[in-house]
């Protein structure tokens, strides 16, 4: 059996970093990926990133960022306040690959204080 998603598109929101009293880091963010059609159709992911890509997210994504993402499928699953079952498709990413120019990146890095550098 096989759960892999490969997606290339651009940030829809600065991500939101989460700090755990475990020590555990994690990131969010939403995803816009363009369908190849010509009506140019647009899907939506949200993307969670944990560890080390999620504290390279932060300093290196922005709102627009052009991006690729690997990683699997997942569902969160809920019960909300009105008693109803939700559920909701997250991307829970391995690799983050970042795809804009090296400028675009540096000055990223350097309006959050990151170090300089476009690999990770």
């Amino acid at each position: 059996m096989l759960n892999s998603v490969v997606l290339v598109g651009r940030v829809g929101q600065d991500p939101d970093i989460k700090f755990f009293e475990t020590g555990r880091v994690k990131t969010t963010f939403s995803l816009a990926v363009n369908r190849p059609t010509k009506d140019k159709e647009t899907d939506w992911f949200r993307i969670e990133l944990w560890g080390k890509q999620a504290e390279v997210a932060r300093d290196y994504v922005r709102k627009g960022s052009l991006i690729g993402i690997e990683g699997r499928l997942e569902f969160s699953r809920w019960t909300d306040a009105q008693g109803q079952k939700q559920e909701m498709p997250i991307i829970a990413a391995s690799n983050l690959r970042l795809l804009g120019s090296k400028s675009d990146n540096q000055a990223a890095a350097s309006s959050t204080g990151g170090a300089d550098g476009y690999e990770f």
